[in-house]
C-alpha cells in the first residue's frame, strides 16, 4: 500500500531518487496534491497515466524551481511572462506556453504547447530542488475523482498501489487547483479558473479572456464532469434546498451554510462563508460526504459575487455534471 512520509530532508533526497528511477511519487502543493515523474521521462511519465487512469489527451503541468527552468521547457518566453513570474511565481498560476523540441509528447498529451507553474509549498520546493529538473504532475487522485487536498487523501486513492511513496506536507492551504492561462496568442486567455484571479491577471495584462470550457483542452481539468465524488451528486439553489429535502424520504448529505436548515434524517457538512476557506475545505467535504454511503450528496450553491466563488462553482459545476 502507500507510504505516507513525514518530508523530511532523508524523506525528500529518497522521492527524488525515487524521480530518477523513474517512479511516480506524490507531493503537496498549495494547490492540491500532486502525481509527480520527470518532466523528461517518458517512461515515468507513462506510469502517472497508467497509475490515474487518465485520458491520454489529459495534459500535464510541468512544476518548476523558477523562471529559468521553465524557460528550459518552452520556445518562446516574452515580456508578459516576465511580470507573471514577477508578481504571481512561486505560487498557483499555470502559463501554457509552446513546448520545446526536446519535451516529450507524453508531457504535454501531444499538443504543441506545455503548462508550467513554480509551486510555492516548501516541500515542493525542496522536492525539485533535490530533483534538479521539472516535474510534471496532475492532482494525485484516481482519473476524475475528487482532488487530493492531503496525503491521506492521496492513500485513500491510492490504497491498492503498493509502494507508492507519498510526501506528507499537511492540509494544501488553497484547496483548488491552479489558474492555467494560454499565452499563445496575443490576447490571454484563462483556460482553467482559480486563486489566481481574472482581475488580479488584469493589472499585470491589461484585457484578459475567459472561456467557459466543457470539453478536454490545453488544460488540465476541463472535461466536463472531473472533480467528482462517487456518489451521484446535485447542486441546488438556496431557496430550493429546504423544499428539495423535505420530499427526498432516503437520507442524503448535504453540503450547506445553515446546518440548523436540514432537516433528519439527512446529514449535514458545515460549509464555510468565506470564499477561500469554503475552497479549501470542497473536496475534503467532498470525501467525506462520499465516506456516507447516502444516495446522493446536495450541494447548495454558492453565490458568485468574487473570482473565487465564481472558481467554486466551475469545480461544483464539473463534480455534479
Amino acid at each position: 500500500m502507500s507510504r505516507v512520509v513525514d518530508p523530511t530532508p532523508d524523506a525528500i533526497e529518497a522521492a527524488a531518487a525515487r524521480l530518477r528511477a523513474g517512479h511516480p511519487v506524490a507531493f503537496p502543493t498549495e494547490t492540491v496534491y500532486g502525481l509527480g515523474a520527470g518532466t523528461l521521462d517518458a517512461a515515468a511519465l507513462e506510469a502517472v497515466y497508467t497509475l490515474k487512469g487518465r485520458p491520454d489527451d489529459n495534459p500535464l503541468i510541468a512544476h518548476v524551481a523558477g523562471a529559468a527552468a521553465a524557460r528550459a521547457l518552452v520556445t518562446r518566453w516574452d515580456t508578459r511572462c516576465d511580470a507573471l513570474v514577477e508578481r504571481f511565481w512561486p505560487g498557483p498560476l499555470t502559463l501554457v506556453l509552446p513546448k520545446a523540441a526536446h519535451v516529450p509528447d507524453r508531457a504535454t498529451a501531444g499538443l504543441a504547447t506545455i503548462a508550467v507553474r513554480a509551486p510555492r509549498h516548501p516541500v515542493a520546493v525542496d522536492l525539485l530542488a533535490a530533483y534538479g529538473a521539472a516535474i510534471s504532475a496532475p492532482s494525485a487522485n484516481r482519473s476524475g475523482h475528487v482532488s487530493a487536498t492531503t496525503a491521506r487523501h492521496v492513500a485513500d486513492d491510492f490504497a491498492d498501489v503498493a509502494d507508492l511513496l507519498v510526501l506528507d506536507g499537511g492540509p494544501c492551504a488553497i484547496g483548488l487547483e491552479s489558474t492555467v492561462l494560454d499565452l499563445t496568442g496575443a490576447t490571454p486567455v484563462v483556460l482553467r479558473p482559480g486563486s489566481v484571479t481574472e482581475e488580479a491577471l488584469g493589472r499585470v495584462l491589461g484585457p484578459v479572456r475567459v472561456l467557459r470550457i466543457d470539453t478536454q483542452a490545453a488544460s488540465p481539468g476541463t472535461s466536463m464532469r472531473h472533480y467528482a465524488p462517487r456518489t451521484p451528486c446535485v447542486c441546488v439553489e438556496t431557496e430550493e434546498l429546504v423544499a428539495m429535502l423535505a420530499e427526498t424520504a432516503h437520507p442524503v448529505a448535504v453540503l450547506c451554510f445553515d446546518t440548523n436548515a436540514v432537516p433528519s434524517p439527512h446529514r449535514p457538512i458545515a460549509m464555510p462563508q468565506g470564499a477561500g476557506t469554503y475552497a479549501a475545505q470542497l473536496y475534503d467535504a467532498l470525501r467525506e460526504a462520499d465516506r456516507m454511503s447516502v444516495e446522493r450528496i446536495v450541494i447548495e450553491r454558492p453565490p458568485e459575487t468574487n473570482e473565487i466563488w465564481k472558481a467554486i462553482v466551475d469545480r461544483i459545476r464539473r463534480a455534479t455534471a
